[in-house]
Order: C-alpha cells, then sequence, then structure tokens
C-alpha cells in the first residue's frame, strides 16, 4: 500500500482536507481522510504542505489520432470521402505512443475521450482512455462508448460543399442528411426485427445503422460539434426530434442563448479558449463562457480540443475561465468529475474517492495558478511521470 500523508485534498466531492490521508491499495483508492489508519509496512509519501489532485479528465480531444510532430501522415481523425461515416471509430486511428499521451500526463490528465473529427456530419464513435504507458491500445480503453461524433455547422460545408462540390453545401444540408441517416438507421431496426419471423427477411449487416441505433437505445449519447448559436439550437432539436441524449462541445456561442440551454438541459463542453478565433464560428469566443452557463446551472466542463490547445495546459484553460466568472469549485469540477459524469466513468474518475482509480497528481500549488509545478503523477496506482 501506499499512504500520500499531508497537504491539501482536493477530493472534488467531500471538499478539501488539510493534512489529511490518501490510501492507495494496488490500482484503488482504499480511503481518504484525516483519521485513516495506516497499515504495517505502507508506503508513505509526506505531501507536506503540497496540494493532491484527482486525475483531471478531458473530455473532448483527439490525442492519438491527430499524432503530434508528425504532420499530415499523422492526421487519422477525419475521413473525408463522405459526410457520413457512423460506423468509423476513433480507437482504430490511436497511436498509444504519440507525444499527447505523454503531454497529458505531464499535466495530471489521466483519463481522455478521444473523438473522431468534425469533417463530416456523422463521424464515427469516440473512445475513453486512460493515459497509460501501454504498447497495446486495447490496455488503455475505459468506455467504448465515447458518444457518436456529428458536426454542425462551418466544417463539413467547407470539406464538402467547398471543396467538392457535394452535399452538404448548407446548413440545412447538414440538418438533412443527420435525420437522413438517423431515419434511415431506424427502418433498418423494424427490418431487424423481421428476422424472428422470417430469417430470409432480415437485412445485410449496415454498421453504419448499427452505431446509430446506438445511440438511438441510449447505449451512447450524440457528441455535437457546434459553435454557433442556431447550430447548438439545431443540435438540440435534432437530439429532442429522435429522441437522443446530446452534449453540446465548444458551445462557443453559448453564452448568447442561456435560456434555451437552460430549457434544454444539456451538459455543455465549452473550449478550446485559449485560441485565435480561426473561424466565423469562433468570433464570439469569451473566456467568460464557461461561467455564465455554469451559473444558469448547467453542467459544464472545460475542453482542449487536444491538439488544438495542447493538453496539458487543461488545468489553465479552467483557471481562465475561473478569472473570467467561473466557480473556483465549478472550474475544478469542470475537468474532474463533471466531464467523468458526461463520459459515464464518474464510478471510476472525477474526484479523490474510496473505490475509485488511484489517479492522482502532486503539486507544489494549486494548478490553476500557473506558477505552480506538478511533481508526482500517478494512474491507476502507479507513477508514470515525475519531476526530474
Amino acid at each position: 500500500m501506499i499512504a500520500i500523508r499531508g497537504g491539501k485534498l482536493y477530493t472534488i466531492t467531500d471538499g478539501v482536507i488539510e493534512g489529511g490521508i490518501l490510501l492507495i491499495e494496488g490500482r484503488k483508492i482504499k480511503a481518504v481522510g484525516k483519521d485513516v489508519i495506516l497499515p504495517p509496512g505502507c508506503k508513505v509519501i509526506d505531501a507536506g504542505k503540497k496540494v493532491v489532485m484527482p486525475g483531471f479528465v478531458e473530455a473532448h480531444c483527439h490525442v492519438g489520432s491527430f499524432d503530434e510532430a508528425q504532420g499530415i501522415m499523422g492526421h487519422d481523425g477525419n475521413e473525408m470521402t463522405d459526410p457520413v461515416t457512423a460506423h468509423l471509430r476513433a480507437i482504430d486511428s490511436l497511436y498509444p505512443q504519440d507525444l499527447g499521451f505523454e503531454d497529458a500526463r505531464s499535466g495530471g490528465v489521466s483519463t481522455m475521450c478521444v473523438l473522431p473529427g468534425s469533417a463530416n456530419v456523422i463521424g464515427g464513435t469516440g473512445v475513453v482512455v486512460k493515459a497509460r504507458k501501454v504498447g497495446d491500445v486495447n490496455d488503455m480503453i475505459i468506455n467504448r462508448y465515447g458518444g457518436l461524433k456529428v458536426a454542425f455547422g462551418e466544417n463539413p460545408k467547407a470539406v464538402y460543399g467547398h471543396l467538392q462540390k457535394k452535399t452538404p453545401i448548407t446548413r440545412m444540408g447538414v440538418a438533412g442528411l443527420f435525420r437522413k441517416a438517423v431515419v434511415s438507421a431506424l427502418n433498418y431496426a423494424k427490418k431487424k426485427g423481421l428476422r424472428e419471423q422470417d430469417p430470409e427477411k432480415a437485412p445485410e449487416r449496415d454498421l453504419d445503422k448499427e452505431a446509430i441505433l446506438e445511440v438511438i437505445e441510449g447505449k451512447m449519447p450524440l457528441r455535437a460539434h457546434a459553435h454557433r448559436s442556431d447550430d447548438i439550437l439545431t443540435a438540440i432539436r435534432l437530439a429532442e426530434e429522435f429522441g437522443f441524449k446530446v452534449s453540446i462541445e465548444h458551445c462557443t456561442e453559448g453564452h448568447l442563448i442561456v435560456k434555451e440551454l437552460k430549457k434544454a438541459k444539456v451538459p455543455v463542453l465549452v473550449g478550446p479558449s485559449i485560441v485565435h478565433r480561426s473561424k466565423l464560428e469562433t468570433k464570439e469566443r469569451t473566456f467568460a463562457t464557461a461561467g455564465i452557463l455554469e451559473r444558469a446551472g448547467l453542467k459544464v466542463a472545460i475542453m482542449t480540443d487536444a491538439p488544438v490547445l495542447p493538453i496539458q495546459y487543461l488545468a489553465v484553460a479552467a483557471g481562465l475561465a475561473q478569472r473570467e466568472g467561473m466557480s473556483p469549485k465549478g472550474a475544478l469540477r469542470g475537468i474532474t468529475l463533471t466531464p467523468a459524469e458526461i463520459l459515464g466513468v464518474d464510478d471510476r474518475v472525477g474526484s479523490l474517492s474510496a473505490g475509485k482509480d488511484a489517479d492522482f497528481s502532486i503539486w507544489d500549488g494549486h494548478p490553476f495558478d500557473t506558477r505552480s509545478r506538478m511533481e508526482a503523477f500517478y494512474i491507476d496506482g502507479k507513477q508514470v511521470w515525475g519531476r526530474k
């Protein structure tokens, strides 16, 4: 066993414990508190006046799929040949040796959802992974159902309408293709139901439709890339039309439609905010968005979209959101427990709680202070990064 003794334990669920003990047994947290009894032979690490944080959670990135320092040859996140590629899976593009995973470890990010890019109307299925040092990507996975990535607005219009001169050229085309794909999947489901009555009438397998059916059946949510307010509302409207669970990714103009978002009660992932306004959709970008939506009662997570913003700066992004109005508790929750809840892995990560995975970092100050330095990082009870 390992015990982290002293310091400030930011549990997320039970506040801050001054001078507490974090007890680790194997890959799990055994106990957290001030009165934890240390078993004989336990290795003790004195945290002194340091800060102990749970592993951070990044709910929307492309680490391992758009590989660092490889250029176009490492870009495996967008299959720009068909606007509907629901059958694709981000897991098939992951490279465990991508430098982005080491960046994640250097910034205290233990868990992340890797999604396909936003070139296609329906891009494929994301996957939730740990930033473990492994050779086999299968050893990184903690949830295969990271959500079905869909994109509204400029990106699919540009890739297909502008460059390839085919649908979708307009926002009507984007929504229309999505609606058509979902109805086709529903019809496919009806045909599959005939299998029991007459096996000869059963349709041949269709992987696109089967992926969409996983959303229809509630196995995973819709992850909707949407910056502009009208695109956000289109994503919500379509989700309500078909009864999907949906999260709004980026939500750049979310502060302009607070009333509508509050009514829809959808989780939102805000970011990346530490970037330039690269296109018209991002002209309203502001660090204040997360705080405005938090005060409206929405579930708000902070995202980097790495490698757009390098993933090791997730805590910096949260700190800037706090500076511009997000509560300290909400900002920290926005990179820990809230994204874990959105990803459906909050039973394992997102807080320092007994029974959860032993993912934690030790800092010489609060990570929202850019002067603070992380000294050590553990995933599943094993140290994966340390300052030399």
